[in-house]
């Protein structure tokens, strides 16, 4: 998949990981303008502390992106950000900008500092190395558990032109929303002010990367990044014009990233799809999506393709959500279980073949209101428990 008109990519091995790449490097040719959110873990790691003081002081503009995956840099005090900085001063050298507009992010083991050295060294080939064709190679250096790499893309229309948007990221455990460890870099060849970018950002994240949980876990490093260079020439988006089609393509293509990483989630096998309707308000729908999405007993139940649906129903009903039992249904796709609270008449073997799939629609209705919330959760087996006992062996 080829970037979007601006920027080029590469990914190359430092040496942090024993045999895979680990070095991810985005290059934006003439800078881009740019917006980020990031992780609400108060261990916050040293990259996420250094890129939102760059980003600030750059005043959102961002020339390269630097990204490490095998260790985190988390929880490694005034150590672990001098090598940060260290990394960021040699690929501004490189670069030939400000250390302010490269934008370092870290993923992987939490607690050792960075391997700064192996990084500096690796970053002449990095550079060296970058092309409009470079994403499969940077999408490759940025995973950690993950099967395989994720990348996402989608068009759209400024008046007469027509942009791109494209985003990778990486993630599999440590997921969950209020920014789930995963990164994302997404990029356009739109014009757009910062301002714009932080709204858009913000609007896309929350429908797509804060409604996703794997594990109920939040990581240190979580970051998701938007970039743009504005070599569509279009006019700037600035959030009086034509933007509707840019938002769709945004939000598109992080909806197809987060659903990747819960599918990839440590040892899933399927992804349950959890839609609660007729909440009281947008808090009670939240919270039993939340309750659902996160219960061990609904998770290992889908693992098993078992149509446990007591299990869902117990889970809404703890979750703090106020409802009358009497008025609940909950349907898996376009077959009612539950109808006003009483179990339905449906074939057992009908349950099973729906719960066995891939996507599990689930939808329960409270029948107390007009709010909704969704979630995407996957499915927990002992797979998840083998890989996180043995993650630094």
């Amino acid at each position: 998949m080829k970037l979007p008109r601006g920027f080029l990519a590469s990914g190359v091995r430092a040496g942090i990981r024993k045999k895979r790449p680990d070095v991810a490097l985005l290059l934006a040719e003439k800078g881009a303008d740019a917006a980020a959110v990031f992780t609400k873990n108060r261990f916050q790691a040293a990259p996420v502390v250094l890129a939102r003081r760059g980003l600030k002081k750059s005043g959102g503009r961002v020339r390269a992106v630097v990204v490490n995956s095998g260790c985190a840099n988390a929880a490694t005090g005034a150590v672990g950000l001098a090598a940060a900085r260290r990394v960021r001063s040699r690929a501004a050298e490189l670069i030939g900008c400000l250390p302010e507009e490269v934008f370092v992010a870290s993923t992987g083991v939490i607690g050792v500092v960075l391997p700064d050295a192996k990084i500096r060294a690796a970053l002449p080939d990095a550079v060296r190395r970058v092309s409009k064709s470079g994403l499969s190679a940077a999408s490759h250096a940025i995973l950690t558990t993950d099967v395989g790499p994720k990348v996402a893309q989608a068009s759209f229309r400024i008046g007469v032109r027509r942009g791109r948007v494209v985003g990778v990221a990486k993630g599999a455990g440590m997921i969950h929303p209020d920014m789930a460890t995963m990164l994302g870099f997404v990029m356009t060849d739109a014009a757009a002010t910062p301002s714009f970018l932080r709204r858009a950002l913000r609007e896309a994240v929350d429908a797509s990367f804060n409604v996703i949980s794997v594990d109920g876990d939040t990581s240190t490093n979580d970051t998701v990044l938007l970039m743009a260079s504005g070599a569509l020439r279009n006019a700037p988006l600035d959030g009086d014009g034509d933007g509707d089609d840019f938002m769709r393509a945004l939000t598109e293509v992080c909806r197809d990233l987060a659903w990747m990483i819960v599918r990839d989630g440590e040892g899933a096998t399927r992804v349950m799809e959890i839609r609660i309707t007729g909440a009281r308000s947008a808090r009670e729908a939240e919270l039993a999506a939340h309750a659902v999405a996160t219960s061990p007993l609904v998770k290992t139940a889908l693992h098993g393709g078992d149509p446990n649906w007591g299990r869902i129903l117990a889970a809404v009903g703890r979750s703090g959500a106020q409802f009358s039992e009497r008025k609940v249904t909950l349907a898996v796709g376009s077959l009612t279980l539950v109808s006003n609270g009483t179990i339905s008449a449906y074939r057992e073997k009908d349950a099973a073949r729906l719960f066995g799939k891939e996507r599990v629609p689930v939808t329960v209705d409270l029948g107390s209101g007009h709010a909704e919330a969704t979630r995407l959760s996957c499915d927990l087996g002992p797979d998840y428990v083998s890989l996180n006992a043995d993650y630094r062996s």
